[in-house]
């Protein structure tokens, strides 16, 4: 696992050579190709809309045959990026995040949805090593992302990154110290991180968002130097070695795998006691803050949880 001190901004841009794609533009408007998976329906006119009740365009699916005219697009809209294919499970928790969002911007920006399985030579041109995996288009050219799966405010959070990387106007949030914390950790820097949501808490000890950024702090703190495959492979020899199992099951949350590291927590909590237990059950309550008290993951968790212990 790589230090996220030394993870590129997402406002790199450059990494990804998208010349081997680039092909003369059509004769057709941008958005002529570009199939639509809107559900917007022919309802009639809504706020933001087009010109003669024609809803703007939130959700379409990116091919390696309409990816020029994709591109051409983004020059005008943000594009953002969503790599996934049928049989990842991690995918089903982040796509319906990123497609709410989109139909929450009005067409602010347009979320474009790339199957791995079907469009290899994109992934391939996206350097995909994993999915999930996000990324954007901004002005022709490509802002790097995240892979795995992260909470919808953070999701948020770098999507109104884009747009402001592409002109777009968002609302400020409320309390600018705590977009400051989250920009420290996005960049990766950690110190800055927790300082910040140490702040926010010290005043409001009750701020869900500081606190889930504060627990991403120490989470990525944990896993610093770990090799995921072999600290997964680790945990699965050793099921009672409550190191080995903690540090799997950060991983996992990191990898868009978080149901199946609170299993292994819950398990573990099964078959311990006294301060062992106690140290599996914080930890597991620490992830559970990652993601957020309204994750329908951590409430199902919480009720494992319970049992185990009860």
């Amino acid at each position: 696992m790589s230090d996220p001190r030394t993870t590129p901004s997402i406002f790199t841009r450059g990494a990804v050579d998208l010349s081997a794609l680039r092909a003369p533009a059509p004769a057709q408007s941008p958005a002529a190709d570009v199939p639509s998976r809107a559900d917007d329906g022919p309802s009639g006119p809504i706020p933001g809309g087009l010109p003669g009740g024609i809803a703007p365009e939130t959700i379409i699916d990116v091919t390696e045959a309409n990816f020029q005219t994709v591109l051409e697009r983004s020059l005008s809209t943000p594009i953002v990026l969503d790599f996934w294919a049928d049989w990842c499970e991690p995918c089903k928790q982040l796509s319906p995040i990123l497609e709410r969002l989109a139909q929450a911007g009005g067409g602010s920006w347009v979320l474009g949805k790339i199957d791995v399985d079907q469009n290899p030579g994109l992934a391939q041109v996206f350097q995909v090593q994993g999915i999930p995996m996000v990324a954007a288009l901004v002005g022709g050219r490509p802002v790097q992302g995240f892979s795995g799966v992260l909470p919808e405010n953070q999701v948020k959070q770098y999507i109104d990154a884009v747009l402001k990387a592409g002109g777009v106007s968002v609302e400020e949030p409320a309390d600018p110290r705590l977009d400051a914390a989250d920009d420290a950790l996005m960049v990766g820097d950690l110190d800055e991180a927790e300082a910040a949501y140490r702040k926010i808490l010290a005043e409001h000890p009750t701020d869900a968002a500081a606190e889930s950024g504060l627990a991403q702090v120490e989470l990525y703190r944990r896993i610093t130097g770990a090799d995921p495959a072999t600290a997964v492979a680790k945990a699965d020899a050793a099921p009672d070695d409550l190191d080995a199992q903690r540090l799997a099951a950060d991983i996992e949350v990191l990898s868009g795998e978080a149901e199946k590291a609170y299993a292994r927590l819950v398990a573990l909590v099964k078959r311990t006691s006294g301060d062992d237990r106690e140290a599996v059950r914080k930890h597991l309550l620490s992830l559970f803050s990652v993601a957020g008290p309204d994750d329908p993951a951590v409430a199902g968790a919480r009720r494992a949880l319970a049992s185990a212990l009860f």
